[in-house]
């Protein structure tokens, strides 16, 4: 099938053909004007990404171990999520992580060491991720397997993070591109109507992280993250079916009202993920072309900082979007 093509031009291939989702111009449209009238606060800068990470010290190891294992943290049971307290705030999900490997780093444990945590054993990493509550951290073999990968490859590539992606320079398609061909578990691929495709979730997350790292450091510009596309999850997608930008068929809307999980590469699950990422292109573009045309101004806003305001977003209004389903998918790629 040849090379994957990238993600968006991935998510543009899938949009084209999906069976299952549908993008809604009605709804890109009412989501450019929402992003339109934010344009002048915080919301569509690199200050986001320290918003929704609040705990994250402005280190690349501490970073790369973190979106190393940034995947699965959806619990099987209602509100049976794993917990970790950390200075007295108790975190679910993805922030339980950033709140473990805090914790591991306040308690002494040299975790965001690449010689630590490329040999480091499955019981001790099972410590490090310890919930406050009955729930243990989901997928925690898998875990272990990616991290100690992630550390051995850093080995081979001077020791550290920052060494590794060296060879990239400041530009965010070649780091991309290296962490993908250096690191197997960020190979986030797939087959779809006779083409590979890609969506790179976490080598993408991992590429905007460090951006946000060097906005906070003053360290300086990223070339090329308009490069990047959304970040597609299970989070996101609920936000965009519920804000119109995105449709499910019923059939589809029926078997995730019913909780059956999706499989990594599944169809329905390629297309969700595929047209999350092609919707929030044509919201860019919008976006752009409103600034554009009312401003006689550039537009700066990239689809990771969309994606930075639309994860908290999904966050902050779940109550509201409870009755729109999460798509389920048990693997490593998100």
């Amino acid at each position: 099938m040849g090379s994957p093509l990238f993600p968006r031009e991935s998510g543009q291939f899938i949009a084209e053909h999906s069976r299952d989702v549908f993008v809604e111009e009605e709804g890109v449209q009412k989501v450019a004007e929402m992003l339109y009238n934010l344009r002048h606060g915080d919301d569509l800068t690199a200050g986001s990404w320290k918003k929704a990470n609040p705990l994250a010290p402005a280190a690349l190891n501490w970073v790369f171990v973190v979106d190393t294992m940034n995947f699965s943290f959806w619990s099987e049971t209602e509100g049976g999520q794993c917990e970790v307290t950390y200075k007295g705030t108790t975190y679910t999900g993805y922030m339980t992580l950033c709140a473990a490997i805090t914790r591991a780093m306040d308690e002494g444990v040299p975790i965001t060491d690449p010689k630590y945590f490329s040999q480091l054993s499955v019981e001790e990493l099972a410590h490090v991720l310890r919930s406050d509550n009955e729930t243990a951290m989901p997928m925690l073999q898998e875990r272990h397997q990616v991290l100690t990968e992630g550390g051995r490859v850093l080995l081979e590539h001077g020791g550290s993070f920052r060494s590794f992606i060296s060879p990239a320079g400041s530009d965010a398609r070649k780091m991309a591109e290296l962490i993908v061909e250096k690191i197997p578990s960020y190979r986030d691929e797939a087959a779809y109507q006779g083409r590979r495709i890609s969506f790179y979730k976490r080598a993408q997350i991992l590429v905007a992280d460090c951006w946000g790292i060097m906005e906070a450091r003053g360290e300086g510009d990223m070339a090329n993250m308009d490069w990047l596309t959304m970040f597609a999850d299970y989070r996101v997608p609920q936000a965009l079916v519920y804000l119109g930008v995105l449709r499910y068929s019923d059939a589809l809307m029926q078997t995730l009202k019913n909780g059956e999980l999706l499989s990594s590469g599944d169809r329905r699950e390629v297309e969700i993920r595929g047209c999350s990422i092609w919707s929030v292109e044509l919201i860019r573009d919008r976006l752009c072309k409103l600034v554009r045309e009312r401003d006689a101004q550039s537009c700066g806003v990239t689809s990771a900082i969309i994606d930075f305001y639309l994860w908290p977003y999904a966050k902050q209004h779940h109550k509201e979007m409870a009755h729109i389903p999460i798509h389920h998918t048990r693997c490593i790629y998100y």
